[in-house]
């Protein structure tokens, strides 16, 4: 007799003890094959599943996701990168030439903005000719954007406003200022010793600078180039020669130049409360090096150089197309405070590298060299073999370092001739050979010529002794009471 599961079910036994448990073990083994056969048919079928409904399976069993929620590749093709979203829509090439139409629209938008705000800054030193000029770099489809017409528009609009020379009438009326070093610690200048008095003469203080600079700027002064004020020119005949030059300014606007002696920071000028020599600071500007009472070394504005560039920043149309001074040199201790006239120093050869770097920094931002002499000698009092050794060792230990110059600025001011008529010595022959073609002495008042083969110009010193002992020079260009620091001494 079988019963439903196949097996063929045998009488109860009532016997003994011993075939009941022989029972019970067929029972149990009959049990455990039966589980093993359900447990294998199960497994075919879940592998039959596997193979039917997931085809791309057993192809990519290998194929492991890169990451956790990415989707592995069951396209048979592993090069396909399936880890986009599949929810990502799909661009019409209309909508990817739109995506790209606006990316380019808005680099543009960024490329003008940028454009036009260096143009503007063109613009307020007065160069409106760079300003356009820089506005049509863009392409020529600058036509096309109404923000770099809008600018052009404006700078020719104002360029229309400007007179020659503005206020002025003629080159003669243009003044030359300069300073020597200035004293950053009135303390230690003005403090009773040998040096002091000649501090108060010929030195002028950072405070009394600064309210120079704001007078001038209140009164509509621009800061020009001396090769602004008279221009070497090509004529007709092919010949070149100097002629007073049409600097473009607002009516209102009166130019100037402006230099500055011995910037040299002479050993006798150590711990008087001067800087003590010019470096490039850590934002790429000119600046100047002070040694201050606890002996540390700070880099800022001690002297006219980083004073200059920190004005024209808050004030950038007080400079004419980016002028900014005359650094005038001697030779004897080297160069801007460092000791270029020595080639025993340890420092020698690094020292006049360094120097090299800072000159070519100095003339990007605007400034200019010129000779002073070697020496500081008298030069109308000396000979003409001295004028030639003097000049020639300049050349060979500044000039080298400094570059070509054509502006010569007298020591004390002395020119080499008083003839007020066409410059004749040999002294004159022998600078104008090495290419001197400006020559600057020292007057009360602004005087200048403007001959065919160079150009005299005088200027006006700004000192101590000019401000307490001939105040009546300086009226037309300040109000000495609130200029003059009072911390400064009668003069002795």
């Amino acid at each position: 007799m079988a019963d439903k599961s196949g097996f063929e079910q045998k009488p109860k036994n009532t016997g003994s003890i011993m075939d009941t448990n022989n029972t019970n073990r067929l029972k149990n083994k009959k049990f455990r094959k039966l589980l093993i056969i359900e447990a294998f048919i199960l497994c075919i079928v879940i592998a039959g599943y596997a193979y039917l409904v997931m085809p791309g399976f057993h192809k990519n069993s290998g194929n492991k996701p890169d990451k956790p929620g990415s989707t592995l590749n069951t396209t048979g093709d592993n090069d396909q990168d399936d880890t986009k979203d599949s929810t990502t829509p799909t661009l019409t090439p209309e909508q990817q030439e739109a995506q790209r139409a606006e990316e380019e629209k808005k680099e543009a938008e960024k490329k003008i903005t940028d454009l036009v705000a260096k143009a503007d800054k063109l613009a307020l030193g007065y160069d409106y000719d760079g300003a356009i000029k820089l506005i049509k770099s863009f392409g020529d489809n600058y036509k096309d954007y109404e923000k770099l017409t809008n600018a052009i528009a404006g700078y020719e609009a104002k360029k229309q406003t400007l007179d020659p020379l503005g206020a002025y009438d003629s080159v003669d009326q243009i003044n030359h200022i300069f300073f020597h070093s200035l004293v950053a610690d009135t303390k230690k200048a003005f403090d009773g010793d040998y040096e002091a008095n000649g501090y108060n003469y010929y030195m002028t203080t950072i405070s009394e600078f600064k309210a120079m600079m704001q007078q001038m700027y209140d009164d509509g002064y621009v800061l020009v180039s001396i090769h602004d004020v008279a221009k070497k020119v090509k004529g007709e005949d092919g010949k070149t020669k100097f002629k007073p030059g049409n600097i473009m300014l607002p009516p209102d606007k009166k130019p100037f130049v402006l230099s500055q002696d011995d910037v040299n920071y002479y050993e006798y000028m150590n711990d008087d409360g001067f800087a003590t020599r010019i470096v490039i600071d850590e934002n790429g500007r000119p600046s100047t090096e002070m040694t201050l009472d606890d002996g540390t070394v700070s880099v800022g504005d001690y002297d006219m150089v980083p004073i200059v560039e920190t004005f024209i920043a808050e004030h950038p149309d007080f400079s004419y197309k980016g002028a900014k001074g005359i650094i005038a040199l001697t030779g004897y201790e080297g160069s801007m405070g460092y000791r270029t006239n020595d080639p025993t120093s340890p420092t020698y050869e690094k020292d006049r590298e360094t120097v090299k770097n800072i000159v070519k920094v100095m003339k990007e931002w605007g400034w200019e060299f010129a000779s002073h002499s070697y020496g500081h000698r008298d030069m109308y009092k000396a000979t003409n073999s001295f004028t030639v050794k003097d000049t020639d060792r300049w050349m060979e230990e500044v000039g080298s370092l400094i570059g070509p110059t054509d502006i010569y600025i007298f020591p004390f001011g002395i020119d080499i001739e008083t003839t007020l008529d066409h410059y004749s010595s040999d002294k004159f022959k022998y600078l104008k050979k090495l290419g001197f073609d400006y020559f600057c002495g020292v007057y009360k008042e602004p005087w200048i010529q403007v001959h065919d083969d160079y150009v005299r110009m005088t200027r006006r010193p700004l000192d101590g002794q000019a401000m307490l002992q001939f105040p009546e020079r300086l009226k037309d260009l300040f109000d000495l009471s609130k200029i003059v620091d009072p911390s400064r001494p009668e003069l002795k």
